[in-house]
């Protein structure tokens, strides 16, 4: 037996991964063997280490863009006036299978041979309209109640609270939807850990995230504001007035966060989302602790809302906004960002004031869109891009200002993000997250779980040393996995001030977990989730026309020839008569070394 030990092997297994060992192993077959030695050194090297956190400035993707090919550039001076990125603006010739696929990976976790043939056919915008149009699937809420997780021994299980989030992405047939929602988890931060894992506190942030991220922003923003799960996070509810008596002021932790992470940001940008600077050269700064202190003010007086609440068998307070309690509240006057509420206004008109302040300040466009541009498309994307998602943001085109339905069609119809056949460039594409890679490889394969009634068990995988190192709802930090301005440093990235997210949680550590967490799920180690190769399987004599049928699937075209001739030549020594289920593992072994190429981690 050839051993490739990525871990110790003593290393306990997150719940939902096999209890045996941590140790990726490939039995009897040392060419199979030896190809993933070599892939896996490729995807080390790629990765190049985590590092120390070194966030770079905004405008950080405006030299980013200096590096852009002229041909690039020509496309976006080229619609840099153009008020959105609609289907006038991307390509009208038929989209490539390729070009499909890549589409789709973009604006949900896959792409599926029908997807593809469908985009093929309609083209990208007519395919967007269709998914934009698809109604709400049912809530996590539900979800709980459909497998009777409302007692006492389910409501606090810490595992319950991550399945519903799994179970969203992997199965809910409004992929777009729930792809736009797991950005938002990374965007408005809560941690299940806060509100002590509870399921349902997971289940109704989940919901209201989702309720809204097709709607419009000011909506959203309201919603999470009045959230039991970021309030109970960022100290809001039963935030008390002051008391000159006993010298308590009110809790600024809310205050400051909704406008460094949720709105605005830490400085004035341009609309392309790079710097306003001043006489010095220096980034101007869009608040200063007097604004913190004064929003704080404005936002006391919210209260669970405990009404109706049956505790453990139905905690609708987790489900309800917050409730106003005016003698809770401070009503003095207060001045922020350029309004003023008068002394004695409703808190409730209070928090419309601020809401309104805050959706209408002129950056939260190009803050906003060049986060959601990261997420979908490209970690450095160019102020052109920028500035044209900005102005979806601004106006929809029927004078409507924060329509998320306009900015996701403004980032992904985009001619950076759908230009055809331009060779992709040293600032182009971003790396996959370890949830979407999962997630991924889920809806490809139409992974089914093996638990009574089909509920998904996966469970938490933040470990960075047996899990992926991230899991929905479980940041560590109100800044998320990663931050949206890191540069890894000591890399040719940090030599061009060049942001890259997600390498924030990626060094030989992480990357090693991540192969072993794959190798089980293509395995079909998982305890209860499996995947179904039915389609993979019908190739399993013709490895050229697998591996073919992967690469378009899962990274749309873009391994080199070398990665798949690697990859056949592995797949191929897996003999059909192999113990261990030859078939099936000739087709994990092909699934596996494509998941851990760099030519996967890397979406362009």
């Amino acid at each position: 037996m050839s051993t490739l030990l990525i871990e110790q092997p003593d290393c306990p297994p997150v719940s939902g991964l096999p209890q045996d060992s941590c140790v990726a192993t490939q039995t009897d077959q040392p060419n199979a063997f030896t190809s993933l030695t070599a892939l896996t050194s490729l995807a080390l090297a790629a990765c190049g280490g985590g590092g120390e956190d070194s966030s770079a400035q905004a405008n950080a993707s405006s030299h980013a863009a200096s590096l852009e090919e002229s041909s690039d550039a020509a496309d976006d001076h080229a619609t840099a006036q153009s008020v959105t990125a609609t289907s006038e603006t991307v390509p009208q010739v038929p989209p490539t299978p390729e070009q499909a696929a890549l589409f789709l990976q973009q604006a949900q976790f896959s792409s599926s041979d029908a997807e593809i043939a469908i985009v093929c056919k309609i083209g990208y915008a007519d395919w967007l309209e269709q998914q934009l149009a698809i109604p709400l699937s049912d809530t996590c809420w539900n979800y709980l109640m459909r497998f009777h997780h409302n007692d006492e021994a389910n409501n606090f299980f810490g595992p319950t609270a991550d399945r519903i989030s799994w179970h969203k992405m992997i199965e809910a047939p409004d992929a777009i939807r729930q792809r736009v929602v797991f950005a938002l988890t990374e965007w408005f931060v809560v941690s299940s850990a806060t509100f002590n894992e509870t399921c349902f506190a997971s289940a109704a942030y989940w919901d209201m995230l989702a309720e809204h991220a097709l709607g419009n922003f000011r909506d959203l923003l309201k919603a999470v504001t009045l959230s039991y799960c970021m309030g109970s996070y960022l100290n809001m509810v039963n935030n008390l007035k002051g008391d000159p008596a006993t010298g308590r002021e009110p809790d600024q932790n809310f205050a400051r966060e909704v406008m460094q992470l949720f709105t605005i940001g830490l400085y004035k940008l341009h609309p392309n989302g790079t710097y306003k600077l001043d006489a010095n050269g220096q980034p101007i700064n869009t608040y200063d602790q007097n604004t913190i202190v004064n929003l704080a003010k404005v936002l006391t007086g919210w209260v669970a809302d405990t009404r109706n609440e049956i505790p453990i068998k139905y905690p609708v307070s987790f489900r309800q906004p917050m409730i106003f309690k005016a003698e809770r509240h401070d009503s003095s006057s207060a001045s922020f960002l350029g309004t003023t509420i008068p002394a004695g206004t409703d808190g409730q008109k209070a928090l419309d004031m601020v809401i309104d302040t805050l959706f209408n300040h002129p950056n939260v466009g190009p803050f906003f869109g060049r986060y959601l541009i990261q997420r979908l498309v490209t970690s450095n994307p160019p102020p052109g891009y920028v500035a044209r998602v900005a102005r979806a943001f601004n106006d929809n085109g029927q004078g409507v200002r924060g329509d998320m339905k306009a900015v996701v069609r403004a980032v992904l119809l985009d001619p950076i993000a759908r230009r055809p056949g331009r060779r992709r460039n040293l600032t182009s594409g971003k790396l996959r997250e370890p949830v979407v890679r999962m997630v991924q490889w889920a809806r490809t394969f139409n992974a089914y779980s093996t638990a009574p009634g089909g509920e998904i068990k996966l469970d938490n995988t933040t470990s960075v040393t047996f899990g992926l190192a991230q899991s929905p709802l479980r940041s560590p930090s109100v800044f998320n996995f990663f931050r949206p301005g890191y540069v890894p440093p000591n890399t040719v990235m940090a030599k061009e001030n060049m942001t890259a997210p997600e390498f924030q949680i990626t060094d030989e550590n992480t990357v090693a977990a991540y192969i072993n967490v794959m190798e089980w799920a293509v395995g079909n180690m998982l305890q209860n989730l499996k995947s179904n190769y039915t389609a993979e399987l019908r190739l399993v004599n013709d490895v050229p026309a697998l591996v073919a049928r992967l690469n378009l699937l899962l990274t749309a075209g873009r391994l080199t020839l070398e990665s798949a001739r690697l990859i056949t030549k592995a797949a191929q020594s897996v003999p059909l008569d192999h113990p261990d289920g030859g078939p099936t593992w000739r087709i994990a072994t092909a699934v596996l070394m494509v998941m851990v190429s760099p030519d996967y981690i890397v979406q362009k």
